[in-house]
C-alpha cells in the first residue's frame, strides 16, 4: 500500500479549507483515508497559529510507516520543523525557448522594415 499525507478539499463553495490526512495514493482526493493529521485553513492570516495544525506525534508515526508528503504538506511540515524540504532550483526555466531565442538573434542582426512603409531608394 503506497501511503500520502495529503490534503483534501472541505468547507463551503469559495470558503475552502482543508484536511492534512494519511490515505492510499490510489483513494480519490475527497475520498477515503486512513487518519486525519491535521487542518489548513488558507482563510485564515499568515501569521495565524490556527491556519495549520499538525498532529506531529501522528505525523512521525505514519512517516517511519512510509507515507510520503505531497509538496504542498511537505511545505508545512517544513515551516514545523518535522521534516526538510530540498531547495529547488530549475536555471533553464527562466531562458527563452528556441523561437524565442531565434526572434531575438534576427532582431538583434538586421532590423526588418516597417510593414507599409516605403522601400529605401537611393539618392543620385
Amino acid at each position: 500500500m503506497s501511503l500520502k499525507l495529503r490534503l483534501t478539499r472541505a468547507g463551503a463553495k469559495k470558503r475552502p479549507f482543508y484536511r492534512i490526512v494519511v490515505a492510499d495514493s490510489r483513494y480519490p482526493r475527497d475520498g477515503r483515508f486512513i487518519e486525519i493529521v491535521g487542518t489548513w485553513n488558507p482563510i485564515l492570516p499568515k501569521g495565524d497559529p490556527k491556519r495549520v495544525v499538525l498532529n506531529t506525534e501522528r505525523i512521525q508515526h505514519w512517516q517511519k510507516m512510509g507515507a510520503l508528503p505531497t509538496d504542498r504538506v511537505l511545505r508545512f511540515l517544513d515551516a514545523a520543523g518535522i521534516a526538510k524540504r530540498p531547495a529547488r532550483n530549475n536555471p533553464t526555466q527562466a531562458k527563452p525557448r528556441k523561437k524565442a531565442q531565434e526572434r531575438a538573434a534576427a532582431a538583434a542582426g538586421a532590423p526588418a522594415p516597417a510593414e507599409g512603409a516605403a522601400p529605401a531608394t537611393p539618392t543620385t
